[in-house]
């Protein structure tokens, strides 16, 4: 009798009719213990021994990237590999909403600590230009990416191979550039400027919400690479398309938040 049990749970498991993971739960651990590090980083070390932020913000970024790793093998490559269908293409873009809606609350924070530093103060005393053409090529790059990626997805939809995987590589190159631009851009404003995340409370802010969002993009970049990979293994069709459904909505949020910040960091600053 518990034989035949067992073997209708493994058999709903794999149907999907019951799915249960450990893995956002890992993951969500090791962001908290990351953010919890580097916050006693900046506001905490009179408070406790040095080593504590670096043991939980070490402990939190390897729980961070395993709960990922962990989520998107279990996600999307385990079930491609096993030649499935996707049957939970729904549930899981459900779930990247989700999940962005609480990096909004991330960034909001963020926005919030530059509100207040905008209420004080105002100019700072060391203010480089940061309204340039670096940024509107940057922004310009960005923008036009979600367009190749939302009109990627839409080949995939109709049947278009070639068409796709084209689109999905420009994406993935637009991306790439406008890593190297901000890279550039920072070593522009540190090692020019002399403007660094120690230029007062704006340098921690611009530096803060930039740097963020600069790992928001990687991250995204290295979505993108994955997918780009497993495309080129022809793992995707118009009736699986689960992983290219939920890096879309992840890249274009990432994209949405990088006009903001120009709107509010970068012109904002200028006013």
């Amino acid at each position: 009798m518990a034989g035949s049990t067992e073997t209708r749970t493994e058999h709903a498991a794999e149907d999907g009719h019951e799915h249960r993971s450990r893995w956002p739960l890992i993951a969500a651990i090791g962001a908290a213990s990351l953010y919890l590090g580097v916050g006693l980083v900046f506001v905490g070390l009179d408070l406790v021994p040095s080593v504590v932020p670096i043991v939980l913000g070490g402990a939190g970024a390897i729980g961070l990237l395993t709960g990922l790793a962990g989520w998107a093998n279990e996600a999307f490559i385990a079930d491609y590999l096993r030649n499935r269908r996707d049957g939970d293409s729904d549930l899981y873009a459900t779930t990247m909403i989700l999940f962005l809606v609480s990096d909004v609350a991330t960034f909001s924070a963020g926005f919030v600590y530059y509100a207040f530093i905008r209420a004080g103060s105002w100019p700072p005393t060391h203010l480089p230009p940061l309204l340039g053409s670096l940024v509107i090529i940057n922004t310009a790059l960005l923008l036009a990416s979600s367009v190749t990626l939302h009109y990627g997805h839409e080949a995939l939809e109709g049947g278009n191979r070639r068409r796709f995987l084209g689109l999905l590589g420009v994406t993935l190159a637009l991306g790439v550039v406008f890593l190297a631009g901000q890279v550039y851009e920072y070593y522009e404003f540190v090692a020019v400027e002399g403007f660094g995340i120690g230029s007062g409370a704006f340098g921690s802010a611009f530096y803060g919400l930039t740097g963020l969002h600069g790992l928001h993009v990687a991250l995204g970049v290295l979505l993108l690479a994955i997918a780009f990979g497993r495309a080129l293994r022809g793992h995707y069709t118009p009736e699986r398309d689960t992983a290219i459904r939920t890096t879309s909505l992840y890249w274009h949020f990432v994209d949405l938040v990088w006009v903001f910040l120009v709107v509010v960091l970068y012109v904002g600053a200028a006013l």
